[in-house]
């Protein structure tokens, strides 16, 4: 269940995964909270970049900078997220991630789970109407970013 703070930060999550898309890029976003308060919020960079890495929650890690902690903070996700990210999330010790929609992406839910991280997915409608629009209209540059052909 979200609360009135999860609700605002998934939102800005879903914020920087439209501005990604009207980039011409990946419509993902990420937002790293403590609490109620916003460290950073990224979105996916791989195409505006040229950054194979550059993932949304890479890019919202990337923007918090160095902290002394992780372990206090949530992050937030507009689609569920991929191994690499997955790895960084368990790496870094946060504790907690929500997830807008695992419809169109169905990441590594269960691992983050068999390694304490508690996962919330919102199956969040805007999330999965965006990325639907995405796939339907970049189907390509989906493939790309999943490591498909």
């Amino acid at each position: 269940m979200l609360d009135e703070t999860d609700r605002k930060f998934l939102q800005l999550a879903y914020d920087e995964a439209k501005a990604g898309f009207d980039e011409g890029g990946c419509p993902i976003g990420s937002v790293l909270a403590r609490g109620d308060t916003l460290v950073s919020s990224g979105r996916n960079q791989r195409v505006q970049k040229g950054d194979p890495i550059a993932h949304g929650e890479m890019d919202a890690l990337r923007k918090a900078g160095r902290q002394k902690t992780y372990r206090d903070t949530t992050l937030y996700t507009s689609l569920s997220p991929c191994m690499m990210c997955t790895g960084t999330i368990v790496q870094f010790g946060i504790p907690r991630v929500v997830i807008g929609e695992n419809q169109t992406f169905g990441g590594n839910e269960a691992f983050l789970k068999s390694r304490g991280v508690e996962v919330v997915v919102a199956d969040n409608e805007e999330c999965i109407a965006l990325m639907q629009r995405f796939i339907k209209e970049k189907p390509e540059l989906w493939a790309e970013d999943i490591a498909e052909e």
